[in-house]
């Protein structure tokens, strides 16, 4: 049982943590279960990996290289295809520990709606659209950084749904407030900022790319400036419109996660950490609670967006 200073809401989901984890991090929600010491119940919720209309087998190797204070991935969306996952996945997920949010990924707009609807009928508490994607050659960062395809996609993607829509946005494109403010004109009810950067490593015996699909997405600590950038540029074009954030790159203790409120964010994502410390969520909650306590506030919410000018 968390401690009631947690509790928060995001889109209108009641969430026992502010702590959410990301897609691509925790497969399809069950495989931390196996650490010991873990519970799905320490957390607000949980994104599933991205999802398609059909099963993909992802990008050739290496998919995954670690570098100065954080990782590079190119994994490419392997997963089973939607069916698979609403059949078979998801009722295999104990709704009373957590909440779990899809991620809808696809090469077409058409394929984003058409997975949209699949989830629109399922338990999943929220959809998010991956529309930023570093690592895959067809659609991902190629409708994120571009205002217009972003918007298409989010409204295709709202006429299939009457479920929350969190929309992921890429630090990779010249004005992401200009985007944020096309995809709440489109309806969205919230966003994911940021998205892995995109970045590249090589070997410099054979000179040839470490990454198998040459580039990759690059979290880890070394993200967190831009992270923390981009989510209080987005919060200030959105914050008069309630549309909350889940402000995520890099963080790895309660002071990350913090500051990401500060800036804005409703909750914070965790991703990377995850790889080395299966449990640091709950540590990630206790730093909150104590800070709270100590500056005497009432909830997370009364932290969000106050950044002092």
């Amino acid at each position: 049982m968390t401690n009631k200073l947690l509790q928060t809401e995001l889109c209108g989901i009641p969430m026992a943590s502010p702590i959410v984890l990301l897609s691509g991090c925790v497969g399809f929600g069950e495989e931390y279960t196996r650490v010991e010491g873990y519970s799905n119940s320490d957390v607000g919720a949980i994104v599933l990996k991205g999802t398609t209309g059909d099963a993909r087998l992802g990008n050739t190797p290496h998919r995954v290289y670690e570098t100065a204070d954080g990782m590079l991935n190119a994994i490419g969306l392997q997963n089973p295809g939607v069916d698979k996952v609403v059949d078979d996945i998801l009722p295999g997920l104990d709704f009373s520990e957590t909440r779990f949010f899809a991620n809808v990924s696809g090469s077409t707009v058409e394929e984003y709606a058409r997975v949209t609807k699949r989830f629109d009928d399922s338990d999943i508490d929220a959809i998010e659209i991956n529309i930023s994607c570093p690592n895959v050659k067809e659609g991902g960062v190629a409708f994120g950084n571009d205002p217009e395809m972003s918007a298409r996609v989010v409204a295709a993607c709202r006429a299939q749904t009457s479920k929350p829509i969190i929309t992921k946005l890429s630090p990779n494109q010249t004005d992401i407030q200009e985007n944020a403010r096309r995809c709440v004109d489109a309806g969205t009810d919230g966003f994911a900022v940021i998205n892995t950067l995109m970045g590249m490593a090589i070997d410099s015996e054979t000179r040839r790319p470490i990454i198998g699909n040459v580039r990759g997405g690059l979290s880890g600590p070394a993200i967190k400036p831009v992270a923390l950038l981009k989510v209080q540029q987005v919060y200030e074009v959105t914050k008069d419109h309630n549309i909350p954030i889940i402000g995520q790159g890099g963080i790895t203790t309660a002071k990350d996660a913090l500051e990401f409120i500060v800036a804005g964010a409703s909750v914070v994502g965790v991703g990377t950490a995850l790889f080395y410390d299966p449990l640091v969520g709950r540590k990630i909650n206790a730093g909150i609670v104590e800070y709270l306590e100590r500056h005497q506030l009432g909830s997370v919410a009364d932290l969000v967006g106050t950044l002092v000018w």
